[in-house]
């Protein structure tokens, strides 16, 4: 069978399965089952998509997905987050858009401590958006730096997202892609853009007033009375940031130890404050074994998908045929970003990794492109997925945390100006590579 029509068969038994309405991942593992029997050798083909089935998933490399998202699960349902969110509520005074401000900020801190975006942008949509409305402000000043700074969680370590990246790209890679290196490169992109949306949000507040009503002023208090939660709730938990991401930069640890001593000095400060209860961990390990499960069924369905691709011939095609357009390094790039950007708009984040990956890493490879660059500079185009209508992901858990009457039209909106600061950064990045580069140089 010729390339093309290998091609054209993979990928529209996916979007029909997609449109049937299977879950990816087994529309995935259908479409595996077809092209296995086609191009592996019918019942050889089936036995050999089991083996790299099982042997995709059996990589220790993978082990930080749970461990970070179990880190978040006990942060939030223990109620240590809830309770640094309100000691750095009462550090911020007298700034325009306060709350919001606080939900960056906020959010910021609990990106460092948690690896799920859907986590940040649920706990700060629960904790901060009924009283940014109660207290008059705009539904855009209220849900966009939530949203946003929901997005940024992606970036800044822990992410369980950059260890799947990481992972799947390696997969299909003639070189592997470092998870150490790159869940550090996207802290600074991570910061730089929260720094944007404060400054965002001080400069529209101070311009447009109505947009966030200031507040009475607060009871007068003791140095001491405004600075002790901060000490109390926020301090004790960067010892969680110090050990995951001081033992990797230190080299002392891999990803895998770092976020075992994570999870160990999460669980060791639930503890201390005691927040901690059996059911508290039995549910945080229950959701995070579901999450886990989902993930890991992705990753087998990604890694035969790739095989078979490659086998029937379809990425060796298509990589022939982008040869010939003869394609600098940053047309390549930009290509890339602008089919993540497009696929953004229907898809989630780990489809897109597992339509375009197989693509992406072997032109990377052609190409000489530095793959830790690459990989932040896919991230932040996933991220911008993350925010795009129709189908971005936080748009539709902003709006199952919103109060009825905030339309989707609305959440779009609020989305809108923080989905362009992304997008500086983005091009930031691409066009000075060592704002990704300079921490794994560093280290």
């Amino acid at each position: 069978m010729a390339w093309p029509a290998a091609l054209g068969l993979m990928l529209g038994l996916i979007c029909l399965w997609m449109i049937v309405g299977l879950p990816v991942a087994f529309a995935f593992f259908l479409t595996n089952i077809a092209g296995s029997w086609i191009f592996l050798g019918g019942e050889v083909g089936i036995m050999s998509f089991v083996r790299g089935s099982m042997a995709s998933i059996s990589n220790f490399n993978l082990a930080p997905v749970p461990l970070f998202l179990v880190m978040g699960e006990i942060l939030l349902r223990s109620g240590m987050a809830f309770r640094a969110i309100e000691a750095i509520d009462r550090l911020i005074r007298r700034v325009p858009g306060r709350l919001s401000v606080v939900a960056v900020t906020g959010g910021t801190v609990f990106s460092a401590l948690s690896g799920s975006t859907i986590a940040t942008t649920a706990m700060l949509g629960q904790s901060l958006l009924p009283d940014m409305l109660r207290r008059g402000y705009h539904p855009s000043m209220a849900m966009g730096p939530i949203m946003a700074i929901g997005g940024v969680d992606m970036l800044i370590p822990p992410s369980a997202l950059t260890v799947l990246l990481a992972t799947l790209a390696s997969g299909v890679s003639r070189d592997k892609v470092s998870v150490t290196e790159l869940l550090i490169a996207g802290t600074l992109p991570g910061l730089i853009m929260s720094a944007l949306f404060i400054c965002w949000i001080v400069l529209r507040c101070w311009m447009r007033p109505d947009l966030a009503p200031a507040e009475a002023s607060p009871p007068p208090m003791s140095w001491w009375q405004r600075w002790r939660p901060f000490f109390v709730h926020v301090v004790p938990l960067s010892a969680i940031f110090v050990v995951v991401m001081g033992s990797m930069f230190a080299g002392l640890a891999s990803p895998t130890d770092s976020a075992a001593l994570g999870c160990l000095a999460t669980v060791v400060l639930a503890l201390l404050y005691r927040a901690l209860s059996w059911t508290i961990l039995l549910e945080s390990l229950k959701n995070t074994a579901i999450v886990t499960t989902m993930i890991f069924f992705i990753i087998a369905a990604s890694t035969t998908f790739a095989q078979i691709l490659a086998f029937s011939g379809a990425t060796d095609g298509a990589l022939a045929e982008l040869a010939k357009l003869e394609m600098t390094p940053l047309i390549a790039v930009l290509m890339m970003v602008g089919v993540l950007l497009v696929l953004g708009c229907f898809m989630d984040q780990v489809s897109m990794m597992l339509l375009t990956f197989p693509f992406f890493m072997p032109l990377a490879n052609a190409l000489q492109l530095d793959l830790v660059w690459l990989g932040v500079i896919l991230l932040i185009s996933l991220q911008i997925g993350l925010l795009t209508p129709p189908f971005g992901l936080l748009l539709f858990v902003m709006k199952g945390v919103a109060p009825p009457h905030i339309t989707m039209r609305q959440v779009w909106a609020a989305a809108l100006p923080y989905t362009v600061m992304v997008f500086a950064v983005l091009f930031l990045v691409i066009f000075v590579p060592s704002v990704a580069t300079i921490l794994t140089r560093t280290m």
